[in-house]
């Protein structure tokens, strides 16, 4: 008796970078459609998102009972993107978030000697409140695991409290929770505060707080501290992953001598943000190469004594360098906002790093999205590969039974 894999959908964080993920899906979508996958049926049994990531993976979550009319409703929010859906981006909101912020760290001893009340991050992410509520139908989420629709979901973040990387998982079905080392898992019922907290990039956006196993925690981007990025759905259950990722995978290299002068203060900000969101995805897919190299050296009883097990793992990534593309784009930015990111580097090539993940406007977004159908489009032989065995036909009989492979790549347990 033929019994059906389940497949993982990892989803990484990026901020604006996620846009690049919803042109990707919708291309799958396409490819899937295209194949006779009935457009209402959800592809994915399991969802992990970080960061934006999580926000994507929880929209998606909630319309797994038409997968393809939802997947139209993200797409359609990406493309009308405006920064000031995510954030405060008008005079007053810049001066009392961002003009402040900076202004406490030149002048922190004098403004402590007044006992001012500095503001907790760059922006003011306060907007985004709104859109999540406007995004998400959180009741139908609940009843698509109820109803079999989506096996499980989970969302990360990393609570600046306790020190350790927490992701959030919500599934009907009786999971138990894993701890590793710094990270831990947590079944809970996933809300709009684990989005915010998970898509806190730090610094720039507040910490939210969340009650966690009882106390009250501070938790920022889910990307931090995030070690192993694939292991949720591997727990969750997944057996075979499609990851999605946000740059740097693929991406061609920049040439050190266009940029060899002294870094500024935004260019040293977009290489710590790059490490946070790509550089541990990267790691990982690398790590687990050399795990499922490793088993295949191994017979049948051996394989059997290790808590290890090769999964099947299909990667796509940007084709091009998405800073270079927002570099053509931070003009389209509010002017309160390119003014206070031309204070710090942000607004020139070499800086533009930093803005990528801060351009919330369509014009950005919807170039992104165009790369990842052109991306998802180039790997259409890999993708009808790795969803062959899942397209049955009427009476639930497997429609292929193509067992060619043409990324497979291993995961662990842990």
């Amino acid at each position: 008796m033929h019994t059906q894999k389940k497949i993982g959908l990892v989803l990484t964080g990026g901020g604006a970078r996620a846009a690049y993920q919803v042109g990707v899906l919708h291309a799958v979508s396409e490819i899937l459609n295209g194949t006779g996958w009935a457009p209402e049926r959800n592809p994915y049994d399991i969802i992990c998102g970080t960061s934006a990531g999580a926000i994507n993976a929880t929209a998606l979550a909630c319309h797994a009972d038409d997968f393809t009319a939802g997947l139209n409703k993200v797409v359609q929010v990406w493309e009308n993107f405006t920064a000031e859906q995510v954030y405060r981006a008008d005079s007053l909101g810049v001066l009392r978030s961002g003009a402040r912020w900076l202004s406490l760290l030149s002048f922190g001893w004098l403004m402590r000697q007044w006992k001012a009340n500095p503001p907790n991050s760059l922006l003011d992410n306060t907007p985004l409140v709104s859109l999540l509520n406007r995004m998400l139908n959180l009741p139908r989420l609940d009843a698509a695991l109820v109803d079999g629709k989506l096996h499980a979901l989970a969302v990360t973040a990393s609570s600046y409290t306790a020190g350790k990387h927490i992701t959030f998982y919500q599934s009907e079905v009786d999971i138990a929770p894993w701890v590793r080392t710094q990270r831990v898992a947590v079944r809970s019922q996933i809300g709009v505060e684990h989005l915010l907290a998970s898509s806190a990039i730090p610094l720039i956006f507040p910490a939210t707080p969340i009650y966690c196993e009882g106390r009250r925690e501070y938790f920022g981007d889910g990307s931090m501290r995030q070690m192993a990025p694939i292991s949720p759905a591997i727990h969750l259950g997944a057996d075979k992953i499609l990851v999605i990722g946000a740059g740097r995978l693929l991406e061609p290299a920049i040439d050190p001598a266009v940029h060899a002068q002294y870094p500024s203060l935004a260019q040293i900000a977009g290489h710590a943000m790059s490490s946070i969101f790509l550089d541990s995805i990267a790691g990982d897919i690398e790590r687990l190469n050399r795990v499922n190299h490793t088993l295949s050296l191994l017979n049948d009883e051996q394989r059997s004594r290790t808590p290890l097990r090769p999964v099947e793992m299909l990667t796509i990534a940007p084709s091009e360098r998405l800073d270079t593309i927002a570099s053509r784009h931070i003009g389209s930015l509010p002017r309160p906002v390119r003014m206070l990111l031309a204070g710090i580097g942000a607004t020139e090539v070499r800086g533009a790093a930093l803005a990528s993940y801060l351009l919330f406007e369509k014009s950005y977004t919807c170039e992104l999205i165009a790369l990842g159908r052109k991306d998802a489009a180039a790997h259409k032989n890999e993708i009808l590969a790795f969803f062959a065995s899942q397209r049955t036909d009427e009476k639930g009989s497997a429609e292929s039974k193509n067992t060619d492979r043409s990324v497979v790549e291993p995961t662990l347990t842990g």
